[in-house]
């Protein structure tokens, strides 16, 4: 076990406070809103936010994709606190403030760029029965300013510091550059760098952003339906998931010290991980449906487990069981939260 310290790892993204609360049909309804979905807020929900604080007994969690996945990450490695730093906008808001909170509570290293033309980006998770109903309004999160905080010499010496890093790809429609200059260090200086293709839409809309990173990316992860979106995209012409992950191990890469490696998840079924010449598979850990409460968080806890792994130095099978023992308690509660402590060996 190599010894872990502090801002070992570094994640970069789209902060956002969580909100979540069970709420009634009338209240979806209001919001035309369906039961199960993820969207992003437009004009008609801006009355949501507050009206979901009023109404409802609403619990608040540090959240977005990259935030979610430091957090499981430090929570998976315990001690010491603030392993991983995370770097992303918010508002000069209550907002702001709770969400600072939560981080340092998950025991987060939090920098935030804090501005006040926007506030500070929230997602409304509206519960009920078994459904959540996600409302995202990115806000602050895409005001991020590379010449603004990730210039500043104390904040560049916090990225110095890590040796892994993780950005999952929504960040690449806020700041490209804030992206490259991260990535280019970590290949410089032989680091690793790990992207996540995050959503389909990523792969087609972004592409030009994502394949301008990909060249500096030492860890790609994705789900079954991004690899489907990223090979057409790519015209690999197959939708054979391993192949997928094969020809997305061989793009260009600029620190030829490292191989790439691709993991791809799907849901229940295999995981499979692409490096050198080779495929391997891992079956996920078994899981009663009945005991699912919410998958949305599986995906970012998956990720955490995994960087887990990698800030300690394991050995990359150790890293997928981490990630699938992540994923596996994520989903058996509602939202990306956890015990206080995982009980994985």
């Amino acid at each position: 076990m190599s010894s872990v310290s502090s801002n070992l790892l570094f994640g970069m993204g789209n902060p956002l406070l969580d909100i979540c609360a069970v709420v009634d049909k009338d209240f979806l309804d209001k919001y035309s809103l369906k039961p199960n979905d993820q969207i992003l807020a437009e004009d008609k929900h801006k009355a949501l936010f507050d009206e979901l604080v009023k109404k409802f007994k609403v619990e608040y969690h540090a959240g977005g994709a990259t935030q979610n996945s430091i957090k499981i990450a430090q929570w998976m490695i315990q001690e010491p606190h603030k392993v991983g730093t995370f770097f992303g906008c918010i508002g000069k808001d209550k907002f702001g403030e709770i969400l600072k909170q939560k981080a340092a509570e998950a025991h987060v290293d939090g920098h935030y760029y804090e501005q006040d033309q926007e506030p500070t980006g929230t997602c409304a998770a509206c519960i009920t029965g078994d459904n959540r109903s996600l409302v995202a309004n990115l806000a602050a999160a895409n005001c991020y300013k590379k010449e603004k905080h990730l210039d500043l010499e104390e904040n560049w010496e916090l990225v110095e510091k890590a040796k892994v890093y993780y950005i999952a790809g929504f960040f690449l429609t806020v700041s490209l550059e804030s992206i490259l200059k991260v990535a280019k260090h970590a290949s410089e200086k032989n680091k690793l760098f790990c992207m996540n293709l995050s959503a389909p839409f990523i792969c087609q809309f972004f592409k030009d952003n994502l394949m301008q990173v990909m060249p500096y990316i030492d860890v790609l992860f994705g789900n079954e339906s991004e690899a489907a979106a990223f090979a057409k995209e790519q015209d690999f012409e197959t939708k054979d998931i391993k192949e997928i992950a094969k020809k997305a191990q061989v793009l260009p890469k600029v620190n030829t010290k490292r191989q790439r490696i691709v993991v791809f998840t799907q849901g229940k079924d295999e995981t499979i991980m692409a490096l050198s010449d080779k495929i391997e598979t891992f079956p996920v850990l078994k899981i009663d449906p009945k005991d699912i409460v919410d998958t949305n968080g599986a995906g970012d806890a998956f990720v955490g487990g995994f960087l887990s792994g990698l800030v300690q130095e394991k050995p990359l099978d150790q890293c997928v069981r981490a990630a699938h023992y992540s994923a596996n308690v994520i989903i058996r509660r509602a939202g990306c939260t956890f015990p206080e402590k995982p009980d994985f060996k």
